[in-house]
C-alpha cells in the first residue's frame, strides 16, 4: 500500500509519503544506539508501532514528517518533516536519519525543504527544533538551518522526563536567510 501526498525534491533527496515498505529500513534506523536523543533504541515490535505515528497523523492532521529517499539509490533514509502532536512545544521540524545516512548532509537538505514547506503549505510562523543537550550533531544541524537555543522545553507526559532544549526560528528569519544566500 502507498499513501497519497505531496511530494518534495532536492537535489539529492526526495521527501515523500511513508510506503509500507519503509518498515525495514525504518527499524534498523531506530535499532541503532544513537537514536537515545529520540526515544530509541527500539525493539522491532516498538519501532513498527511507532513507524505508524507518521502515516497516522498524515491521515488524521494533513502533515507529519516525510519519508525520506535518496534519489541516487531509492533508498529509505529515514524522516524529516512538520511534527506537532497534542501538547508539543512548538510546531516543530524533525529528523531521523538511517546510518547510512550520517554525515552526508543529508538532514540540513532535507529539514530546509521541510522548512520551505511547512510555512509555505502549512502557514507556520514558527519552527522549533527540540534537541537533547547532549546530541551535538543536532545541534550543528540547527546551526546551519539557522535557529537558535532558546533554552530549555519540555515535552508532554509521558515524555515529559526527557531533558530537551528548544531551538527555533521565525519565518521572517528564515526567509531572510534564504534570500541571502541567493543574492
Amino acid at each position: 500500500m502507498h499513501m497519497t501526498g505531496p511530494r518534495v525534491e532536492t537535489d539529492r533527496l526526495i521527501l515523500r509519503p511513508w510506503q509500507r515498505d519503509d518498515f525495514e529500513r525504518y527499524a534498523e534506523m531506530f535499532a541503532a544506539p544513537e537514536t537515545r536523543h529520540i526515544g530509541g533504541p527500539l525493539l522491532r515490535s516498538d519501532a513498527w508501532r511507532r513507524f505508524l505515528h507518521m502515516p497516522g497523523a498524515w491521515a488524521l492532521q494533513g502533515f507529519a514528517m516525510f519519508a525520506v529517499e535518496e534519489k541516487a539509490s531509492g533508498r529509505f533514509m529515514g524522516q524529516a518533516g512538520p511534527w506537532q502532536p497534542d501538547g508539543w512545544p512548538g510546531t516543530e521540524v524533525g529528523y531521523a536519519l538511517h546510518p547510512e545516512a550520517w554525515g552526508r548532509g543529508y538532514a540540513t537538505e532535507a529539514c530546509a525543504a521541510a522548512i520551505d514547506w511547512a510555512f509555505d503549505v502549512l502557514g507556520w510562523d514558527e519552527v522549533i527544533h527540540s534537541i537533547s543537550p547532549e546530541n551535538t550533531a543536532s545541534q550543528n544541524v540547527a546551526r546551519r538551518l539557522g535557529a537558535t537555543n532558546r533554552g530549555r522545553g519540555v515535552f508532554p507526559a509521558p515524555l515529559d522526563a526527557q531533558v530537551i532544549e528548544i531551538w527555533s526560528q521565525t519565518r521572517s528569519d528564515w526567509r531572510a536567510r534564504r534570500a541571502e544566500k541567493l543574492v
